[in-house]
């Protein structure tokens, strides 16, 4: 009980959590949006990968940090720009188009670092971002620009959802696109821009996995955390945030799985130790999402005019 308490009181351990779950919150945003249009987006995984390979080589070659940013952000625009023609445009299986998605940007990714560095064993590193000691803020400052606009980003998504005619636009879409057709909304465009720029908000969470938090790429590095955010969703109801507080207890529960095994007095097999997240978060998922109200035209594809 005394070393959990000592895990607790330590500053370390939050800026870890923070850290952590800066990808989650970013992530989750870019699922939320989509899924609050109505369409499943399982192609997160990929698109994570792709945002972090394509951000890091910008940088590799000489951009600056916030240019490989926004190099990211365009590629996950462009991989959501496809999966809008084919959910909306061709009004195909979402979640074969998800899956698809992210199997062929997890491949394109993977190609493309093989191709600019074929005889390269150890990855190229560059300079990632610094923290931001100048905040002055507890926890805070000892984190990245990356995280800073993560958790700027959460009540500007919700405030555009709840408090404008755009959000209310996307909602209505989501929910009932007969209804919205009948105001003169365009399901069509509504839908493709929440994909767009959910995909673009994906692209930045895999560029902080190699901006951020790490200094170079590497296979699996993502390693499941698209999944996550998709699950993440659901246990926020689909509100910007409860995604934040859902970003914030799967870090915490990481965190502390990676200070337990890392006491030197654990008693269990580490492999019960990296569960952990998963299975109180599993837990806290099914306990929550009984009660969810999920957007009632999610992955129900429409064409226009049809009632």
């Amino acid at each position: 009980m005394m070393e959990f308490y000592d895990i607790l009181s330590n500053p370390a351990f939050w800026v870890a959590v923070l850290r952590i779950a800066t990808p989650l919150i970013l992530g989750t945003l870019g699922v939320l949006l989509c899924e609050r249009a109505g369409v499943l987006h399982l192609g997160i995984e990929g698109i994570m990968v792709a945002g972090a390979f394509t951000g890091w080589l910008a940088v590799y070659a000489g951009l600056p940090l916030w240019a490989g940013v926004l190099v990211a952000a365009l590629t996950g625009a462009t991989l959501g720009l496809l999966h809008a023609f084919l959910t909306v445009g061709m009004a195909l299986s979402q979640h074969v188009s998800g899956l698809g998605l992210t199997l062929l940007a997890t491949a394109l990714s993977y190609y493309g670092y093989r191709v600019s560095f074929p005889k390269v064993s150890t990855p190229p590193t560059i300079t990632p971002f610094t923290e931001m000691g100048w905040l002055g803020v507890p926890v805070l400052s000892q984190q990245t620009p990356l995280t800073l606009l993560a958790l700027v980003a959460v009540p500007l998504v919700g405030y555009t959802l709840y408090r404008t005619p755009l959000g209310l636009a996307v909602r209505m879409v989501g929910e009932s696109p007969q209804a919205a057709e009948g105001q003169g909304i365009s399901i069509a465009v509504v839908r493709t821009g929440a994909i767009v720029v959910g995909s673009a908000f994906m692209g930045v969470a895999g560029s902080f996995l190699t901006l951020s938090a790490f200094n170079a790429f590497f296979f699996n590095m993502v390693n499941g955390r698209g999944w996550i955010c998709v699950a993440l969703v659901v246990f926020a109801s689909w509100r910007p945030g409860k995604a934040l507080l859902g970003a914030l207890l799967f870090a915490f529960f990481d965190a502390l799985q990676l200070r337990l095994q890392q006491s030197g007095n654990a008693l269990l097999p580490y492999q019960l130790y990296l569960m952990l997240p998963y299975v109180l978060s599993i837990a806290a998922l099914v306990l929550v999402a009984r009660k969810a109200s999920y957007p009632q035209a999610l992955m129900r594809p429409y064409r226009k005019g049809e009632r």
